[in-house]
């Protein structure tokens, strides 16, 4: 009965969405339902903001709440979008690969990525979920994250290499340390021989939304060159319509 339910839902959103306005018969007719039924459905549909009435017991048009679902859609696509350009922009001017990952749980979810001209990629990073105690995007997204921050602190911190930080006050102090600069390293951290710099994305509010990294190897990307690589990373960011 549920699922029958928003089926009709949908139904009447549709036949609001072909005439414009109907009345509670409209819809009936339309259905295929009793006016009772299709009534109640319009009027649970107005609790949600979905339709709305210009005056009581007159007919119903769709609601504003839809452009809120749909600005939610929109926001998301355009993540995507800028994400993927900022990362295509990174990876050619750095020649490095370059990613934006989002937190999960206590993990940063790579979402876009670019490899820099004549570089291979160490990995493919899209939808890898990469530990946050040990690489550089997990650490900014922990940073600004509190909670998330001690819930990594308080569980296993898996060693995968010998540089891997394994005690929660080393993962404390690391993060502590990646507030103050604003950026973040994995210096062979995660896979060795494989060097990675990250800066948070931050929105206007403040909110910091994903982070922005390059990896490499350790030649192409040595510790000697992470802070001139962050402060380009800034740069890069704050060009791209959406980070500050």
């Amino acid at each position: 009965m549920g699922i029958q339910s928003v089926d009709r839902a949908m139904e009447a959103l549709e036949v609001l969405a072909a005439l414009g306005e109907a009345g509670v018969g409209d819809v009936a007719g339309r259905l295929e339902v009793h006016k009772s039924t299709a009534s109640r459905l319009l009027s649970s549909l107005s609790d949600h903001g979905l339709v709305e009435q210009q005056v009581p017991g007159g007919a119903y048009r769709l609601g504003f709440g839809l452009v809120r679902l749909a600005s939610a859609v929109t926001s998301r696509m355009d993540f995507s979008q800028v994400g993927q350009a900022l990362c295509d922009a990174t990876a050619k001017e750095l020649h490095l690969t370059s990613n934006v990952a989002v937190l999960d749980d206590v993990f940063a979810v790579n979402v876009s990525q670019a490899v820099g001209d004549g570089l291979m990629a160490p990995r493919h990073y899209v939808g890898l979920r990469t530990p946050g105690h040990a690489t550089s995007s997990g650490k900014v997204l922990l940073a600004w994250d509190e909670a998330a921050a001690q819930r990594a602190a308080a569980g296993e911190l898996e060693a995968h290499t010998a540089y891997t930080l394994v005690t929660a006050g080393a993962l404390q102090r690391e993060l502590e340390y990646v507030r103050q600069r604003d950026w973040a390293a994995s210096n062979e951290e995660w896979e060795e021989h494989v060097t990675a710099v990250a800066i948070p994305l931050r929105l206007p509010s403040g909110a910091v939304e994903a982070a922005l990294t390059v990896t490499g190897p350790v030649h192409s990307l040595p510790p000697e060159s992470f802070v001139q690589t962050a402060e380009r990373l800034h740069e890069l960011a704050a060009a791209s319509g959406r980070w500050v």
